[in-house]
């Protein structure tokens, strides 16, 4: 017979304690620890996380058979980008970002178009059924195929799962699932991580994919202290305003593909639709060139996109002048503003400086280093940059210009857009000339500032 004991669980970090105590001996937060019930079975009996397949031998890794593994696309050409090409069977996909900015849309357009070819079931805790059906119709899905269920009961969940056997399971969301198992309340970090841990087992055991939508904290975390990222097979994240109309979609984490693929979507009174040419979103059309505008050649996973840096440098009328960064790191660039005074002579320190990213893309490889001292540099003098001028390349605290991986890919994809020069660290300049794209390649940011005297 199983018996049961009373264990302490934090709310903030997972971890468990025997007794109550004011403070988490893990994490040090106080009055986080929760009370509930652990149960211990003798060590005879099957362990309810047993292994699904029996153990196996030890065996030298060459002589392992590897199988690509089959896809389903989902009928959303930017959603199996970020996937990798669709969804596996068995795999676990959670999906996270702020409230409103199309999570339950995409998925069940997602549903709606995979449908058509097998069975899916979407699992809604959040929303009654009449909710769902009533977004649907405003979408203009076809829905005849997709079967509902509204229900937060972990267990009942898993009994129609294994009752209709779906090819796709999509859980609205993982936050809203109890488990009876325990009686902490639903949300909390021992029903979040149990739930999804019986989910993924099932998913594993039967091949069904499971997509579980997570909520975030104020800080962006999933499920607070991210206790899925670990569990779960791929995590995805909405990124952009929900204030604009378009959505990006970003791989974090993917064992079936590459990460940090970036998905990007227009918001329509019809759903989410996949943006073909994403490079125009991100690049503003002036009527004649402006200063502090900067066009760089990104890389997002295996897709190079076009992005304008903006900067703005005006005279500081308050002792400390102003370092703001929208889009990238703002400690960077402090450190940019550094070099950018030893090396090449130009001070900063009496001037407050504003950059952006357009589009609301968040930049965080260092290749953005030199779009963004050349925009600083065009604000400062008031001069616009040569026109078709596309930069990357990533700057040292000795003023080296470092190279940025897939240069290549990078210059095509602007020599595609109708861009004529490329600013590029001399270690990425192609050996073979790309028509159309004249290429300035630099090695040092003292040269690279010559260049545009």
């Amino acid at each position: 017979m199983a018996k049961s004991r009373t264990v302490y669980v934090c709310a903030d970090c997972g971890g468990t304690t025997p007794k109550w105590q004011g403070k988490c001996p893990h994490c040090n937060a106080w009055n986080t620890l929760e009370e509930t019930l652990e149960s211990s079975t003798p060590a005879a009996s099957a362990h309810r996380y047993a292994p699904l397949a029996s153990s196996s031998p030890v065996r030298s890794l060459s002589e392992i058979e590897a199988r690509e593994t089959p896809r389903q696309p989902t009928g959303l050409d930017e959603f199996d980008r970020v996937l990798g090409g669709g969804l596996v069977a068995g795999a676990v996909v959670l999906i996270g970002g702020d409230p409103g900015i199309g999570k339950s849309t995409l998925l069940l357009q997602a549903l709606a178009s995979l449908s058509t070819t097998t069975s899916v079931l979407y699992v809604t805790g959040e929303e009654s059924a009449e909710q769902v059906a009533l977004r649907a119709r405003r979408l203009g899905l076809q829905t005849g195929n997709v079967n509902l269920l509204a229900e937060i009961r972990l267990e009942a969940i898993q009994a129609a799962v294994s009752e209709q056997k779906p090819t796709v399971a999509v859980i609205d969301s993982i936050q809203t699932l109890y488990s009876g198992e325990l009686s902490a309340a639903p949300g909390s970090v021992s029903q979040v991580r149990e739930c999804a841990a019986q989910l993924t087992r099932l998913a594993k055991q039967t091949g069904i994919a499971i997509v579980m939508i997570g909520h975030v904290t104020k800080d962006g975390a999933l499920a607070g202290p991210r206790v899925l990222e670990h569990i779960v097979d791929t995590v995805l994240y909405f990124e952009g305003d929900t204030h604009s109309s378009f959505r990006l979609v970003r791989a974090f984490k993917n064992r079936f593909g590459a990460v940090n693929e970036l998905g990007v979507f227009a918001m329509t009174d019809r759903g989410l639709r996949g943006v073909a040419n994403p490079s125009a979103l991100f690049l503003s059309q002036h009527e004649q060139q402006v200063a502090g505008s900067c066009v760089m050649a990104t890389q997002e996973g295996t897709r190079p996109l076009l992005v304008e840096i903006q900067a703005l440098v005006d005279s500081s009328h308050a002792p400390n002048p102003r370092r703001l960064t929208v889009g990238l790191e703002g400690n960077r660039l402090a450190m940019l503003l550094a070099v950018l005074h030893r090396h090449a002579g130009v001070s900063t320190f009496d001037q407050d400086v504003f950059v952006n990213a357009v589009g609301g893309v968040r930049i965080t490889e260092p290749a953005a280093d030199l779009p963004v001292l050349l925009a600083i540099m065009s604000s400062l003098r008031d001069k616009p940059l040569p026109r078709g001028l596309i930069a990357f390349g990533e700057v040292g605290l000795a003023g080296e210009i470092r190279p940025a991986p897939r240069g290549q890919e990078r210059l095509r994809e602007a020599a595609k857009l109708g861009f004529s020069i490329a600013l590029i660290p001399k270690a990425n300049a192609p050996r073979q000339a790309i028509e159309g794209l004249e290429i300035w390649a630099v090695d040092r940011l003292d040269a690279a500032l010559d260049k545009l005297r």
